[in-house]
């Protein structure tokens, strides 16, 4: 069977599609065949970044690896109405199109609660959680006392996760694979970073995630989109120098596709 990552949150601009995609092209650069889903029907970044790549590499002749998009089946193909059925029907479609030539699907949630995106939930053998490192992002995952900086109890998404578990457990699957990722960590502000580090530590031990450092900011991920390029392919497609920013970039890649601790895979990237 193909194992599953689900790329979630419920809040937009903390770089799920950028990690998508990156974790995409780095299995795909493996020689792994992988599948690619979008489930934020409305912005579809993340279809729209192997679009851009699809058509970058046939102007430019080149064969860079990448997965294969497959959007969800037209709701008219289902005798159901509008609601949670058909939503599962056209979700458990997609992915049963997918799986037989898949080793991994990679799926990219909306930055809010869907029924798509609660079903990814509830398949989903890895889930990343991408946050931007701040306590506005970080109460996505957990109330906490604004004078003691204490977790007081887990957000509305992180129930979910929850019973996206229970669920898996019931079925007789292996447990949830659950990283929260990191994002944007800045340089300054050393005192606000510490502060959330010591409440996402605090946190991962409480309801059961693993915390890693993800992408710093840097200009080159929005540069990249257009041509639906990732930091793996610059030495491949010529004309962009690779810079130390570049290769700082490659390298939080590489440990992050080492944390993620996917099944059966020699991490090279």
């Amino acid at each position: 069977m193909a194992h599953i990552i689900v790329v979630g949150n419920e809040k937009g601009g903390s770089g799920k599609s950028t990690v998508s995609m990156h974790v995409s092209v780095a299995l795909a650069r493996m020689g792994l065949r992988v599948g690619a889903m979008d489930l934020d029907v409305r912005q579809l970044s993340f279809a729209r970044y192997i679009e851009n790549r699809a058509n970058w590499t046939a102007r430019s002749g080149l064969a860079l690896p990448g997965p294969r998009y497959a959007g969800l089946p037209d709701a008219a193909g289902f005798d159901l109405p509008e609601g949670p059925q058909l939503a599962d029907a056209r979700m458990g479609a997609a992915l049963e199109a997918l799986a037989p030539d898949c080793d991994f699907i990679v799926i990219d949630c909306p930055g809010s609660h869907t029924r798509y995106s609660q079903f990814a939930h509830s398949v989903a053998d890895t889930l990343i959680t991408p946050i931007n490192d701040s306590f506005i992002d970080f109460d996505l995952l957990a109330r906490t006392d604004p004078e003691t900086g204490k977790v007081l109890a887990p957000s509305i998404y992180s129930e979910m996760v929850w019973k996206a578990r229970q669920v898996r457990a019931q079925a007789g699957l292996k447990p949830l694979n659950w990283v929260v990722l990191r994002n944007r960590m800045g340089t300054t502000a050393m005192h606000n970073k510490r502060k959330v580090g010591e409440a996402l530590e605090e946190l991962s031990r409480r309801i059961g995630f693993r915390l890693a450092p993800g992408f710093s900011e840097r200009v080159i991920f929005r540069e990249l989109f257009p041509k639906g390029l990732t930091l793996l392919d610059l030495a491949d497609s010529g004309g962009e120098s690779m810079t130390m920013s570049h290769v700082a970039a490659r390298q939080e890649l590489r440990e992050l596709m080492l944390i993620l601790e996917l099944p059966d895979l020699a991490v090279s990237v």
